[in-house]
């Protein structure tokens, strides 16, 4: 349950205060005014909707380039552990190394991460074991076993470029103080509405209907927020790490 109340936030509360506020600023003086919330829908609905689903977009292409990189990174393994003309030392101590860039990158995007360096370099250790001891496999096995390792870098690569850059700040921004003046808008043009319905004696129906509609939108906005880093293990949808690292 811990895990679906946490798109509740400090946002949350403060939306909810101004929607309050603001209905019985309405009430107490009688301010109403018919205007079509079409417009408000769409400068509010269009970028959130935007926004998830470009966060929704990176955590699909996250769980593909961490599954090409774990892949890869087991092929690798497996044809150099086939060779032999490499010695068992070698093979346990190279082992090791690809053993330790998976251990790396899971840190690197988990919430504590490690500098993005590390995870590089513990990549490159293991590239440049595999161009050294290419003399000692045939030129076929050998090309294959780098183009796999380049799928292993460009997994890195990729998975921390979603990781550093989010999506758009400034629609995110936008979307923040439009929720924040929804309810500033909205409850005045639904107060008309339910006088001319015939429900203006009870008061109870206005806060609950700009509660809930301003309750909605930032619930939205707190899911986009938790899946701009899909790595950081703190949403129910962020992306298991445990399930590509090669130690477990």
């Amino acid at each position: 349950m811990e895990k679906y109340l946490i798109i509740i936030n400090w946002r949350t509360f403060v939306v909810l205060a101004i929607s309050a506020v603001t209905t019985h600023l309405t009430l107490v003086n009688n301010f109403q005014y018919n205007f079509g919330l079409t417009m408000i829908s769409i400068a509010i609905i269009f970028p959130l909707v935007f926004s998830i689903k470009s966060a929704f977009r990176r955590r699909e292409k996250a769980l593909e380039h961490l599954a090409r990189f774990r892949s890869a990174l087991i092929t690798v393994n497996a044809c150099l552990q086939s060779q032999p003309k490499i010695s068992e030392e070698e093979k346990e101590a190279v082992q090791s190394d690809i053993l330790a860039v998976s251990k790396s990158l899971r840190a690197y995007l988990g919430p504590d991460p490690i500098p993005l360096e590390k995870v590089r370099a513990d990549a490159i250790k293991v590239s440049t074991y595999i161009q050294q001891r290419s003399s000692h496999m045939k030129y076929n096995a050998s090309m294959k076993i780098q183009g796999f390792m380049g799928d292993v870098l460009s997994g890195i690569e990729n998975t921390a470029a979603i990781k550093e850059h989010r999506t758009p700040a400034s629609i995110r921004a936008y979307c923040l103080i439009f929720i924040y003046l929804y309810p500033i808008i909205y409850i005045p043009s639904v107060y008309y509405s339910l006088q001319e319905g015939g429900s203006e004696s009870n008061p109870w129906i206005l806060y609950s209907l700009g509660m809930i509609s301003t309750f909605i939108l930032i619930s939205l906005f707190n899911v986009q927020i938790q899946l701009e880093n899909p790595f950081d293990q703190v949403g129910v949808d962020d992306v298991k790490l445990e399930l590509f690292d090669l130690n477990e």
